[in-house]
């Protein structure tokens, strides 16, 4: 069977690449080869920051009416080729049909929000701050944006967390796609101007190793990086883009915790459990792989978990049925297996094993069937590091206190939840978790595009996170205008070397 070989889209044109790598995109649920995208050269890149910045100028200068105008037609194309982008999104990656509909739609709802730019991207004002004196704020766009963007959501991530808003506020976009899963990301790429018609260069994509996508860290042409994958990937682009004068949203690892207690509504908890840790195969920041369970419940809990674990239907990932798909690679598959080994010989007892995991017509597809961990300890490695696939660690403790100070041990931050009945309880928790983002009886506490996604610690490295009105903030930049206008009395006072920004007695 024939691949396709893709090019890299610049100034609105899909051109071919002049690299001498390529990288080959595989059907996580066979194993076969679909499509092979280029490593793209050093060259390339420098040319997809220089169509942005040659596109700024006009599009920043585009009023905001017609800014928004724009989103709104993009919003509509979007969920016109839905369905073609979830079957996409779920082939190239792994996730089943229902979970690559939620990626699309997690693009389309912050496009909504940057649809609301008029609104949202308002400054203040005050007449007579002082006397004569009136002062506004206003917030501008910053320029090129540079996306880095990983494997796990190709639509969510690079169309929903960073291009809506990055170009509504009037910046032009250099995506670094995944290499792993660019397909979906692409396809979006050529809608964006063959449907929706944006203006050329307003959003460039290419395809490249860290080597190449590490000019767009450096390159003054770039005001702003917004970044998503690990922690020490993250870490070193907020330093060198920084230290180049670039601001810096990076969205990094994550090993959320929830606090399950004995007066939770077991039955529930558990099936929001399964569904939080199993769901995109686990290969999410907000997945939910460790459950400090309250020792009372703990048996209990785990022989409900593995009954409901067992019974997931784990298969193709765009077959309508299927619960449970592939994780994205043969070398993912393999870092997951081998974790699960870790866990055991590090001591946890494997209540349920998910490696060697076959799929009748699919044996050569990378499945990892559900798998569970108990007795994690602290100091495991297991039950502290992303494992990023669906794996469950169960810590036991005796009591509220015990287990919110073991959660908030662990250096990642994104998200935590607590179930339990408890209105007290659930008070203390969303007071006391360091976790950004905070669940009550909630697996999955992912916030709408209208509030920002909050993680905190070493899952967050920068000053404003993506979406809400963080995410404006982020692409804009302030400015403070004070007005003063003269009349025969005040041109004759005297001026005060504070010149009205103090007002005297």
């Amino acid at each position: 069977m024939s691949i396709e070989r893709k090019g890299y889209c610049i100034n609105g044109e899909w051109l071919e690449s002049k690299a001498e790598k390529y990288l080959t995109i595989t059907d996580s649920s066979t194993g076969e080869a679909i499509a092979e995208v280029p490593c793209c050269t050093e060259a390339e890149v420098e040319a997809a920051i220089a169509s942005a910045d040659k596109a700024f100028k006009a599009w920043s200068n585009l009023s905001i009416s017609k800014r928004v105008q724009y989103m709104f037609k993009w919003r509509n194309v979007l969920v016109e080729h839905e369905e073609e982008l979830a079957v996409l999104c779920a082939k190239e990656l792994g996730k089943n049909l229902n979970e690559a509909r939620g990626d699309v739609r997690k693009a389309i709802e912050p496009t909504e929000l940057a649809c609301a730019l008029p609104y949202t991207v308002q400054g203040k004002a005050a007449m007579q701050v002082t006397t004569g004196f009136d002062t506004a704020s206003y917030r501008f766009p910053l320029g090129v944006v540079g996306g880095i963007v990983p494997m796990n959501f190709p639509a969510m991530i690079p169309w929903g967390w960073m291009v809506p808003l990055a170009i509504a506020c009037g910046n032009t976009v250099v995506l670094k796609a995944s290499s792993q899963t660019p397909l979906t990301a692409m396809r979006i790429m050529e809608l964006f101007y063959k449907e929706a018609g944006f203006p050329k260069g307003v959003v460039n994509l290419v395809t490249c190793s860290r080597k190449e996508a590490d000019l767009l860290l450096t390159d003054p042409r770039v005001k702003a990086i917004t970044f998503v994958g690990t922690t020490g990937v993250g870490k070193q682009i907020y330093s060198v883009a920084a230290a180049h004068g670039k601001r810096v949203q990076a969205q990094c690892e994550a090993k959320n915790h929830a606090l399950l207690l004995e007066d939770a509504d077991l039955e529930s908890a558990t099936s929001a459990i399964i569904n939080s840790t199993y769901g995109c195969a686990g290969m999410r920041c907000m997945a939910l792989p460790v459950i400090v369970a309250q020792e009372s419940i703990a048996d209990k809990f785990v022989a409900l978990l593995k009954k409901k674990a067992q019974a997931l239907r784990v298969g193709c990932a765009y077959k309508e049925d299927t619960q449970l798909g592939p994780v994205v690679s043969a070398s993912h598959q393999k870092k997951v297996c081998d974790w699960i080994q870790k866990g055991v010989d590090e001591g946890a007892e494997l209540v349920l094993d998910g490696r060697n995991y076959k799929v009748p017509g699919y044996e050569n597809g990378f499945f990892v069937g559900p798998t569970i961990l108990d007795h994690v300890k602290p100091g495991m490695t297991v039950g502290d590091c992303e494992i990023f696939g669906p794996v469950t660690c169960v810590k036991r403790v005796k009591n509220f206190e015990e287990g919110i100070a073991i959660m908030n041990a662990n250096p990642f931050a994104n998200g935590s939840s607590i179930f339990t009945q408890s209105g007290y309880y659930a008070r203390e928790f969303a007071m006391r978790t360091d976790g950004g983002m905070v669940g009550i009886n909630v697996g999955i506490p992912v916030p709408s595009a209208y509030f920002p996604f909050s993680g905190n610690k070493d899952s967050f490295f920068g000053d404003q996170h993506v979406l809400g009105l963080d995410g404006v903030r982020f692409y804009t930049r302030a400015k403070t205008v004070t007005t003063h206008w003269y009349d025969e009395e005040s041109a004759k006072k005297p001026m005060d070397t504070w010149e009205g920004t103090v007002e005297r007695d």
